[in-house]
């Protein structure tokens, strides 16, 4: 993972001050408060218990700097990091009170980023024989959007929309109101710039056909067993890109990439992973 992978922080502050401020209540850590002197310092490490891919480091970092930026913060493995259990992520030192307040939140996003990365991994390597992308969807925690998209680029995958504006995604709803595929694309075609690419929802090969001969940048292959999906890939025969969704499993996925789709999207990613399960440590020294 490169440095430009992780979204500017001004993306994501808005977020972790919200987290902050949410555990932090009314009244602030009065547990801490109450048993830690405030001049004390310690030492403590970030610990991943069990195996997977590391995603968001630089996110539990940003954490511990907004309740004090004098806490130092070393990481010890970098985002997209492959580990073992009990594995140093990184090490925290400075103070007791700021260790302590900004704990959770910051198990919780790093546990919460890296079960999405290593859930990621494991279906690209599933896809990743038959040349098929796995993509993320808008199924994703409100407000985690930018931070969840982000762990699946970690774990390999792609990002699908971020939102309702950065791409038309013509749904069956969208079709019931035009009345029709070809009336949907038609009206989608002339309200949007050349820069605006255009994906129409299909379930069936008729609707297929329709969209083929009105044409747009991808279809979505909606709830297809492998074998009409393999019918539908042949029929688009490379004119727009092909995304497989809808009933697909870590257990099917290989059967569906194998047939030839460009991608297949997953919502489990984001709304099925598990977190990882990541402790904080106090250490002497």
């Amino acid at each position: 993972m490169t440095a430009l992978s992780m979204p500017h922080p001004l993306l994501i502050e808005p977020f972790l001050r919200e987290a902050l401020r949410e555990d932090m209540g009314r009244a602030g850590d009065i547990t801490t408060d109450a048993i830690a002197p405030p001049g004390l310092t310690c030492r403590a490490e970030m610990v991943l218990r069990t195996p997977g891919r590391v995603a968001g480091v630089e996110v539990a970092r940003l954490v511990f700097a907004m309740v004090d930026p004098t806490v130092s913060f070393t990481a010890k493995v970098q985002d997209g990091t492959d580990v073992g259990p009990n594995t140093t992520v990184a090490v925290i030192e400075g103070s007791a009170r700021a260790v302590l307040t900004g704990e959770r939140v910051a198990l919780n996003l790093l546990g919460r980023l890296s079960g999405i990365a290593t859930l990621t991994q494991a279906c690209v390597a599933k896809a990743a024989p038959f040349n098929t992308r796995v993509a993320c969807t808008r199924k994703t925690t409100p407000g985690l959007r930018v931070l969840e998209k982000y762990a699946v680029r970690v774990g390999g995958g792609a990002n699908h929309r971020f939102g309702l504006d950065d791409g038309i995604l013509i749904k069956d709803n969208h079709i019931a109101v035009a009345g029709s595929i070809t009336e949907a694309v038609t009206r989608a075609k002339a309200a949007v710039g050349h820069m605006v690419k255009i994906e129409v929802e299909v379930d069936t090969l008729d609707q297929l056909r329709e969209l083929l001969a009105v044409g747009a940048d991808a279809v979505l292959l909606d709830n297809m067993g492998p074998d009409l999906l393999r019918e539908a890939v042949a029929l688009v025969d490379g004119r727009m890109a092909t995304e497989a969704s809808g009933g697909i499993t870590l257990d099917n996925l290989a059967e569906m990439a194998a047939t030839g789709v460009d991608l297949v999207s997953l919502g489990f990613l984001t709304h099925g992973a598990r977190s990882l399960d990541i402790g904080l440590d106090f250490t002497a020294g």
